[in-house]
C-alpha cells in the first residue's frame, strides 16, 4: 500500500501535497471568515463583499482549468509556482492595500492560488498511487482539516480584540510563502510534466457529449449546488454577525462546525456509497439539503441553529461526488466532457455570491440569504430529474 513511500522523491511529493493542501483549506475558509471583519473595517457595502467573494470564485475557476493546460507550454512546476506566488501577495495587499480595486485584486488572487493547488495536488498525488481512492480521499480530508482551524485560530486572534483580525492575515501570507517554498523544493517527476501534453494528444476531441441529456442534468444539478454551497459558505458569518443571531465568537465556531461536518460526511458517503444505491443516496442528500436549509435559516436559537448548520453539512457534503460519479461513462467516451461539465458549473459559484450580495445591499442580509430558498428547490428538483433518468437509462448501481 505504501510502497511508493520507499522512494525519496516520491516521499518528499506525498508529504509535501498534503501539507500544502492542509494551507489550502485554510486559504478557502479564510475568505468567508475575514471578509466581516474587512467590511465593517474598510465601510463595505455587501453588494462589494458579493463581488469580493464571485471574483475568489472566478480566480479558482480559471486558474483550475489554466492548470490544467499552461503545463503543456511551460511545465508543471512553472505553472504552480506562478500561481501560488498569488498566495502570499494577495494577503499582502489586504493589509497593506487602499482602495476598492487593490482588494478586488487581492481577493481574485486568493482564487489563483487555491485553483491552481487543487489542481496540481490531484494530479501529483493521483500519480502516486493510481486508482487508490484512500489516497484522494486522505487529501481531500487535510482540505477539510485545514478548513476546520482557521475560524478558530481567528476567534482566538480576534478575542480580546477584533482589530486583531490583521494578524490573521500576516499568517496566511506566512503560509502563501511556505507553501511557495514547498513548490519550489519539490520534485515532479518528468512524466508529470508531459502528461497533459500526452492526454491533450490522445484525447478524443468528439463533442458528442452536447448531445446527451446527462450532460446537461449533471451540468445544472452540480451549477445550483455550487450555488447554494457558495452562496451559505461565503456568507455564513456575515449573516450571524449582522443579524446579531450568534455572538460574532460563536459564529467562527459554527463555521468550523460546519466543515468538520462535511469531512465526516464525505467518509460516511465513500462508505454508503458501496452498499446503497447511489441514485437513493442523491436523493435522501437532496431531501437533507432542503429540510435543513430551512432549519439552519429559520431559527433563532443557538441550539437549532446548531443543528440546521450539522444537518445542512452533512446533507450537502456527498452531493458534488456522487454527482460526478454519475459522468463516469460520460467522460470515459468523452475525455474533454468533464472540462466543459466542470467550467459550466462553477459558474453558480461565481453568481451566486453577487447575487445575495445585491440583494443584502438593498433589502438587507436576511433577504440577501433568503434568496437560496429558490435554489435549494430547482436543485432538489434536478436531483429527482437525474436520479429519475439515470434510473432508466441503467447508469449508476
Amino acid at each position: 500500500m505504501f510502497e511508493f513511500l520507499k522512494d525519496k522523491n516520491k516521499k518528499k511529493q506525498f508529504y509535501f501535497s498534503y501539507i500544502v493542501f492542509f494551507i489550502n483549506g485554510m486559504l478557502a475558509l479564510s475568505i468567508g471568515s475575514i471578509l466581516p471583519y474587512i467590511r465593517t473595517e474598510r465601510n463595505l457595502t455587501y453588494a462589494f463583499c458579493g463581488l469580493l467573494v464571485s471574483l475568489h470564485s472566478i480566480g479558482n475557476v480559471f486558474s483550475s482549468f489554466a492548470g490544467g493546460i499552461l503545463p503543456v507550454f511551460i511545465g508543471r512546476k512553472r505553472c504552480i509556482l506562478i500561481f501560488n506566488a498569488c498566495f502570499a501577495i494577495s494577503y499582502l495587499l489586504i493589509i497593506f492595500g487602499t482602495g476598492n480595486w487593490v482588494l478586488a485584486i487581492a481577493f481574485l488572487m486568493t482564487g489563483l492560488a487555491r485553483g491552481a493547488t487543487s489542481n496540481f495536488c490531484n494530479v501529483n498525488v493521483n500519480s502516486l498511487a493510481p486508482g487508490k481512492a484512500w489516497i484522494i480521499n486522505c487529501l481531500h480530508a487535510t482540505f477539510s482539516a485545514g478548513a476546520f482551524i482557521f475560524p478558530i485560530l481567528l476567534m482566538l486572534i480576534t478575542s480580546s480584540s477584533k482589530s486583531h483580525w490583521v494578524y490573521a492575515c500576516y499568517i496566511m501570507a506566512g503560509m502563501g510563502f511556505l507553501s511557495w517554498i514547498l513548490y519550489f523544493i519539490m520534485p515532479v517527476a518528468k512524466t508529470l510534466e508531459k502528461k497533459a501534453g500526452e492526454q491533450e494528444k490522445s484525447s478524443k476531441k468528439d463533442f458528442g457529449f452536447l448531445k446527451s441529456p446527462l450532460f446537461y442534468l449533471c451540468t445544472s444539478t452540480l451549477f445550483f449546488y455550487l450555488c447554494v454551497e457558495q452562496g451559505v459558505i461565503g456568507w455564513l458569518i456575515t449573516y450571524f454577525d449582522d443579524t446579531g443571531l450568534l455572538d460574532p465568537i460563536f459564529s467562527q465556531i459554527m463555521a468550523s462546525v460546519l466543515w468538520v461536518t462535511i469531512l465526516t460526511g464525505r467518509l460516511t458517503t465513500a462508505w454508503l456509497s458501496t452498499r446503497v444505491n447511489q441514485g437513493k443516496l442523491l436523493l435522501g442528500m437532496g431531501i437533507g439539503l432542503v429540510l435543513f436549509f430551512f432549519l439552519l435559516f429559520s431559527s433563532k436559537t443557538p441550539v437549532l441553529i446548531t443543528a440546521g448548520i450539522i444537518g445542512f453539512g452533512f446533507s450537502m457534503s456527498g452531493i458534488y461526488p456522487t454527482i460526478v460519479s454519475f459522468t463516469g461513462k460520460l467522460i470515459q467516451k468523452y475525455a474533454i466532457a468533464w472540462s466543459f461539465i466542470l467550467t459550466m458549473a462553477s459558474f453558480g459559484s461565481i453568481i451566486m455570491p453577487s447575487v445575495i450580495g445585491k440583494i443584502a445591499e438593498n433589502m438587507g442580509i436576511f433577504y440577501g440569504m433568503s434568496s437560496i430558498v429558490v435554489v435549494v428547490f430547482i436543485e432538489l428538483s434536478l436531483i429527482i430529474s437525474l436520479v429519475i433518468y439515470t434510473n432508466r437509462k441503467g447508469i449508476v448501481e
